[in-house]
């Protein structure tokens, strides 16, 4: 989805609002927001764009507890697909090296770089964090992974842009590969780690998952026979 003035301007505000602090350079500040804006309207981008950073930012406050580093978290939505290659496996650290070189050149402390790279590096998904880490990392996953439990048309909008972003796999290698995601997904003992989103969206991501799981399956089964 293009993205309306009215949505790049309020991002630039906030972009700007959260680098002003640190006396940035007016000039590098817009001059970072203009490269990482075109990063996310990449023309083979349909889910991973500043709909879904815009999305992420309005939900960081409604889920992050006071006492949150109040930019590291902003700063790691900003970044955490701002490389972003379907067909390549290291994204996530792509993104983050290219955070820390952005945000050293805006002049960001060196403890908020480390924490916002490091925060970048687990939006794969994959790397453990145990009870003991920081609620930054809590936040920023659920709020990555909320899509999940949107209502039931902002889901599927977003099934199918996940899709259009994978427009170079064959189908059924998309439904083998999507099914398996999604399992991976329905297996684990909860989607969402904070109270809030676990209360208000594991029961519709559930849901949604399933729907999506036996749409991809019966597809395949109608292929088959």
């Amino acid at each position: 989805m293009t993205p309306s003035p009215e949505r790049i301007d309020r991002l630039q505000g906030q972009w700007w609002n959260l680098l002003h602090r640190f006396g940035a350079d007016a000039a590098a500040i817009y001059a970072v927001f203009d490269e990482l804006a075109a990063r996310y309207s990449e023309p083979h981008r349909h889910y991973h764009t500043l709909e879904h950073i815009s999305e992420m930012l309005r939900l960081i406050p409604r889920i992050g507890p006071p006492g949150t580093d109040a930019a590291a978290l902003p700063f790691a939505v900003w970044f955490h697909d701002a490389v972003c290659d379907p067909k390549a496996d290291d994204n996530e650290l792509r993104s983050a090296d290219l955070a820390s070189k952005l945000l050293k050149r805006l002049g960001v402390p060196t403890e908020t770089i480390s924490l916002t790279v490091e925060l970048v590096r687990n939006t794969d998904h994959r790397l453990p964090f145990g009870d003991d880490a920081r609620i930054e990392f809590a936040i920023l996953h659920d709020a990555d992974l909320a899509i999940l439990g949107a209502a039931p048309e902002r889901y599927d909008r977003y099934a199918a842009d996940i899709r259009r972003e994978y427009a170079w796999v064959p189908e059924e290698e998309y439904r083998i590969g999507r099914s398996k995601v999604l399992r991976a997904f329905l297996e684990r003992p909860r989607l969402f780690i904070t109270p809030r989103l676990f209360e208000e969206g594991e029961a519709p991501a559930r849901e949604n998952l399933h729907r999506e799981l036996d749409s991809l399956v019966s597809a395949r089964r109608a292929t088959e026979g």
